[in-house]
């Protein structure tokens, strides 16, 4: 089937006073643009509770951004900027992040022309003795490399990242890195490591905020999808259905099946990586009633959603999965999905109400809020222009309600 999405039909002007290069004092301070059915209007987010219909349930991505940006030198003093973007050995987040001694990453390397061979090293103290973090390119793949980590100091890779490593902010805050986004490019419910971007609709939640919506009624949830740097990347294509999508890997809890379950129907996603991960489920769900098994391997393809038939509904889908994790015996499933939501007729079958912030233009985020309130978005946009919202992962929210 082919399939023509006009890019340039996504675009919209954004100057650059207008993208948030630093968070509020507080959180949940920042501004709430309400779309209610077509209806817009605006609060602050810490009144969420008032605007969300009640006792819905809302899903965190519980993802924790690591400090994957690791600033090392060659034997010349040459400075080389390794990016880890996930593990390839072992390929696993858990195991690696608590292995020591030796692993492997796919990273991007900033400074790639004055590294063609040998390692480049970090030397830094650690319980009064001097060690050092060798790192040596591998193979490359496609712009990223398989990067070596060789290290002395008696640290899991986990703890190692959170010694030397930096919190990866944003490519167009255009700054580097400073002590603030250490806590505040986290959610505070952050928990799951392996992130290298923030699942920022969460950033203006506080614990407060979140009790009182619990005391309201509302019930909360967790997945984890663990957000890649291709969040970041650019639709380059005319067409943008030609714009291949990033893999990024979740993972589900079988408790959490059942309660989307229980909560059919009133369903708040907060944040396009919990509308990724929750919208993937189908797929699987699909594979199963074709194939008995989740195929869980292999990625939820790119337009694999668009291919299940309408009548199978996401209740439907939560049931086959409540039904094969209970009969498998299975506490979570972890796959990896490449989904991508767009105006090309999506059905969204989980998600009823998504939290999210105002996306860069011509971005893959903004086509998937488009799928959602069609072309409404422009309207959306267009108010937040004219009336001073913060823009982008420090910037301001938006919550878009079909219940």
């Amino acid at each position: 089937m082919e399939r023509h999405i006009d890019i340039n039909d996504f675009n919209y002007p954004l100057p650059d006073e207008r993208i948030a290069k630093f968070p509020l004092e507080e959180r949940s301070s920042s501004k709430l643009l309400i779309w209610n059915k077509g209806e817009i209007s605006e609060r602050h987010f810490r009144d969420l509770g008032d605007v969300l219909p009640a006792g819905n349930l809302l899903v965190f991505n519980n993802a924790k951004v690591i400090r994957a940006r690791i600033i090392m030198h060659k034997p010349s003093g040459a400075r080389i900027e390794v990016f880890c973007l996930e593990p390839h050995l072992p390929a696993d987040y858990e195991r690696a992040f608590a292995v020591k001694g030796e692993c492997q990453w796919s990273c991007i390397v900033g400074g790639l022309k004055k590294w063609k061979e040998g390692c480049v090293e970090i030397r830094f103290d650690y319980e009064g003795r001097e060690e050092v973090l060798k790192a040596y390119r591998m193979t490359e793949n496609g712009r990223e490399q398989i990067v070596r980590f060789e290290w002395s100091a008696d640290l899991t890779f986990g703890q190692l990242l959170e010694h030397l490593g930096r919190i990866p902010i944003p490519p167009y805050l255009n700054r580097e890195s400073q002590e603030i986004d250490y806590t505040r490019y986290q959610t505070v419910y952050s928990k799951n490591e392996g992130s290298v971007a923030a699942p920022t609709a969460g950033l203006h939640f506080t614990p407060a905020l979140i009790s009182d919506m619990k005391a309201r009624g509302f019930e909360f949830e967790e997945v984890t999808l663990h957000v890649g740097a291709g969040t970041f990347l650019p639709v380059k294509a005319e067409n943008a259905a030609e714009h291949p999508m990033h893999t990024e890997h979740f993972e589900v809890h079988r408790e959490t099946i059942e309660k989307l379950l229980r909560h059919y129907g009133h369903i708040t996603a907060v944040g396009t990586t919990s509308v990724r991960t929750l919208e993937s489920l189908p797929a699987l769900a699909w594979r199963i009633r074709q194939k008995g098994a989740p195929e869980a391997a292999r990625a939820v393809g790119q337009w694999e959603l668009y291919d299940i038939p309408h009548e199978f509904t996401g209740r439907e889908a939560l049931e086959v999965l409540a039904e094969y994790m209970a009969r498998e015996e299975l506490d979570r499933m972890k796959a990896s999905t490449q989904i991508m939501i767009t105006p090309l007729n999506y059905e969204f079958r989980i998600v009823r109400n998504i939290v999210t912030n105002f996306h860069q233009p011509k971005s893959t985020l903004l086509l998937l809020v488009s799928a959602f309130v069609g072309d409404d978005w422009r309207r959306i946009y267009g108010y937040a222009l004219d009336h001073d919202f913060r823009f982008l992962s420090y910037g301001d929210s938006s919550v878009f309600l079909k219940e």
